[in-house]
């Protein structure tokens, strides 16, 4: 990982409106974050918010990644959908190519991947699904964002060559298995909780679970990646916390 991320950085979800439907304040987010995942199509996005995402992130010189998800527009890619990996296998590579041959026309080069919503839970419940996703991405060589303590990804993206890049959420919750919770099963979070949040996983290591049990989340000082979603009510504020924690964490940390 330590290739690919040098520093305590904040990557968000973008692009995630359609047609004449908007959804999180990006022009405003794009100040505050090192990595944008641009939706491609299928949770969300379609061909023009896909470009002028691409185009607003360029100016603001934040590097961007593909952020694939399961045909659902109007779950927002949330719903749980039953797909044949070959299926799922295609569904990727259209995607991600998708975001890809817009990145060529605009001269940027493909970041990353990161699996959205539903399609994430998806590939930890089937590793068969995992395969699909994860081999999908190996047509692009680019690193593979994800939960920390997500094993078997990392194992699976090892096996395609891929770099497995680990994040930690700080608008969701963790459960007492350690494992991340979805956006339905969490508690909104507060400003205050956001910036908490990010202080204690950068600076101690440890997450505090859904039921107040504290737990060491394993990144151990080495540099790592926040996620922010845009679609929560309070994504501004949200990201301007995390963004307060992220830097105190570099400069404290010396990165």
């Amino acid at each position: 990982m330590e290739k690919v991320v040098k520093k305590v950085g904040i990557n968000c979800d973008m692009g995630e409106g359609f047609g004449r439907w908007k959804m999180g304040p990006d022009e405003e987010l794009i100040k505050y974050i090192d990595y944008a995942n641009i939706a491609c199509g299928f949770h969300a996005g379609d061909p023009t918010t896909m470009l002028k995402t691409i185009r607003l992130a360029k100016k603001h010189g934040v590097k961007i990644g593909a952020h694939p998800g399961l045909q659902d527009l109007l779950g927002f890619g949330r719903r749980k959908i039953e797909i044949d990996p070959e299926d799922m296998y295609a569904m990727i590579l259209y995607q991600v190519g998708s975001l890809k041959a817009m990145l060529d026309a605009e001269g940027i080069p493909l970041n990353h991947i990161k699996p959205h919503g539903e399609l994430f839970f998806y590939m930890q419940r089937d590793l068969t699904i995992m395969d699909a996703v994860l081999r999908a991405c190996a047509v692009f060589g680019v690193p593979v964002f994800g939960s920390k303590g997500t094993k078997s990804q990392g194992e699976m993206c090892e096996k395609y060559g891929l770099i497995f890049v680990e994040e930690a959420y700080v608008d969701l919750e963790y459960s007492k298995a350690r494992s991340l919770l979805s956006v339905r099963e969490s508690k909104p979070a507060t400003v205050g909780d956001i910036y908490r949040r990010t202080i204690s996983i950068g600076l101690q290591d440890e997450v505090t679970d859904n039921e107040g049990a504290v737990f060491q989340i394993g990144f151990g000082g080495k540099p790592f990646l926040f996620c922010i979603h845009s679609d929560m009510p309070t994504a501004l504020d949200n990201i301007q916390a995390c963004r307060k924690g992220v830097d105190e964490i570099n400069a404290t940390r010396g990165w």
